[in-house]
């Protein structure tokens, strides 16, 4: 039986991370197999390579040396991740995944589109998610939970969050737009909703799915 691919989108501070877990919670309790990773990340080499993407000391990293980077933990992820739990029929949710890369290297630093679709397609060996949870809120909204997290959390903001608030209106825009796109894979979530509320909401239309 062939597993379900379940992916969470958004800019920053939409809480993709707490839905993703809440929602993983919630269909095991109901008895379903669930993994659940993140991009960049999901292996050991993967984390490694979501270390240098993030750490703010490579501010000035080149779009190009970040896409291919991105790239790189894509391929592992997905090779001995992804792949072989929705080959054991798991429900698979993960925390970002190629539709982030259209956003922000894309829409956000103005890479070729078709380069980057070339590039997931090779990556991924064509695998597209079934699902896609579509987290939305202004950005300057966004970045505020952010950096509020952050400040609870004692950690300093990553590269990304430290970028313009024109670059993440940029991202917000590829998001709605590859969400037009792809309308029947994407489901828009208001990520400004409280957490219980829009956790509610995302179990509920993924059960209709599942049914």
């Amino acid at each position: 039986m062939a597993g379900l691919f379940i992916t969470f989108e958004g800019i920053e501070g939409t809480g993709k991370s707490t839905q993703a877990r809440l929602l993983a919670q919630a269909l095991k309790k109901k008895g379903y197999r669930v993994v659940l990773t993140r991009e960049p990340g999901g292996t050991r080499l993967a984390d490694r390579i979501r270390h240098l993407l993030l750490d703010r000391c490579h501010q000035g990293m080149s779009p190009l040396t970040e896409l291919f980077l991105y790239e790189a933990s894509r391929v592992v992820h997905v090779e001995e991740t992804v792949r072989p739990a929705l080959q054991r029929g798991a429900i698979v949710l993960c925390d970002r995944f190629t539709d982030a890369t259209i956003a922000y290297q894309g829409y956000g630093r103005g890479l070729s589109l078709s380069l980057l679709k070339t590039l997931n397609q090779k990556a991924t060996k064509n695998l597209q998610p079934d699902l896609t949870i579509l987290l939305d809120c202004p950005p300057i909204q966004g970045l505020k939970r952010a950096r509020g997290r952050n400040r609870r959390t004692l950690t300093c903001q990553d590269r990304f969050e430290r970028e313009s608030l024109l670059f993440h209106r940029r991202v917000r825009q590829g998001y709605l737009k590859l969400m037009r796109q792809n309308k029947k894979r994407f489901i828009k979530i208001n990520a400004l909703l409280p957490i219980k509320k829009t956790h509610q909401q995302i179990l509920k239309k993924v059960e209709g799915y599942l049914s």
